[in-house]
């Protein structure tokens, strides 16, 4: 953490959404247990005409929702001696404190992300700004590391 002496945040840091961790894991559970009492809620004959098939594409369907809420959950950017990690769903960057670039958090935008030249930007989907404060206060963190690491 920051103190009153403008310390950078000590490293290995990690910061994640906890508004869309706290949606997935209550989406999950819905979709779980919806499913679930829906089937226990069919009669006996109603479940003897379900064919294997149809379970199967039930099932599909509710691991493929459980992969994308996984998907968002698992955001996160981790601030290393080496650099930045950033986990975007399922994919992983690892950039070291040279590449990193600025950090931007426009007005209204749903995550910062990291300029690197005019055209590239790098989403940060593990700070949210439903997070309000909480987000505010990582970009601050994140960009006083970047500043630290590049002067």
């Amino acid at each position: 953490m920051t103190t009153n002496g403008g310390a950078l945040p000590t490293v290995p840091r990690t910061w994640r959404p906890l508004g869309p961790r706290i949606a997935a894991a209550t989406f999950g559970v819905v979709l779980v247990g919806a499913f679930a009492w829906l089937w226990i809620q069919f009669d006996d004959e109603t479940r003897a005409r379900v064919n294997n098939l149809e379970k199967v594409t039930v099932v599909f369907f509710i691991l493929l929702g459980l992969f994308l809420l996984n998907g968002l959950a698992r955001s996160r950017v981790v601030a290393s001696a080496d650099g930045l990690t950033i986990v975007n769903g399922y994919r992983t960057r690892r950039l070291s404190w040279a590449e990193v670039g600025t950090v931007r958090m426009p007005q209204g935008a749903p995550w910062p992300h990291l300029q690197q030249g005019e055209d590239h930007k790098i989403s940060l989907l593990g700070i949210h700004a439903s997070d309000g404060a909480r987000a505010a206060t990582a970009v601050r963190e994140l960009r006083a590391l970047v500043a630290g690491h590049q002067a």
